[in-house]
């Protein structure tokens, strides 16, 4: 057997290990329910993944419901392309970023107008998908009572899928979730002095 052959040999016995595995995962994981997935950390992403969902849900026919906290603007790409598809609704219900409102009482309305219309979704059984965009901050700076969030998600219809997304979730939410991803930053155009990028950024 030549050095090749052998490498190739290898190469194959270790990936028919890793498939049996796979398969055995895949075979004991049968539960179908509606899953809580947050997206958090200081990267970069983490709305963007979330409205990466949306496009798959829709693929798959599910409805979509779309609440964005804390964001204030109406002009960004993704809302201008999910809009205008049929089966979602997107609502932007924040006034901009905390460090531009500077008006506690003002967000703390904003966020609550917001969660009233995400609990509506959130008892809809006819919606498939609802994200929460940068609900984590709006929990982060107490806009809303967490328990009071937990009990709505885990009210919510059994089917349904619920993104979370923002810094600072906070620890009661990562522990009631299934899926939690963790954004790091390793580096950013922003900080090299690019400004924020139509198509990139918003």
């Amino acid at each position: 057997m030549t050095e090749n052959e052998e490498r190739d040999a290898r190469h194959n016995a270790r990936m028919a290990r890793k498939k049996a595995v796979i398969d055995d995962r895949i075979a004991h994981a049968q539960v179908e329910r509606g899953v809580l997935l947050v997206n958090a950390g200081n990267g970069k992403g983490k709305s963007s993944a979330g409205f990466g969902l949306v496009a798959r849900a829709l693929g798959h026919g599910l409805q979509v419901g779309v609440v964005q906290f804390i964001k204030g603007r109406a002009d960004t790409g993704e809302e201008a392309f999910f809009r205008n598809q049929p089966g979602v609704r997107w609502h932007v219900m924040g006034d901009g970023f905390t460090w531009d409102t500077q008006d506690r009482a003002r967000d703390v309305a904003r966020a609550q107008a917001a969660w009233a219309l995400a609990r509506e979704m959130l008892q809809d059984p006819g919606i498939g998908l609802v994200v929460l965009d940068e609900l984590n901050i709006a929990l982060k700076h107490h806009y809303l009572e967490v328990d009071a969030v937990l009990a709505d998600l885990r009210a919510r219809p059994p089917r349904q899928h619920v993104v979370v997304t923002g810094r600072g979730a906070p620890a009661a939410l990562l522990d009631a979730a299934d899926t939690v991803t963790d954004m790091t930053p390793v580096k950013h155009a922003f900080a090299a002095g690019v400004k924020a990028m139509p198509g990139m950024e918003w």
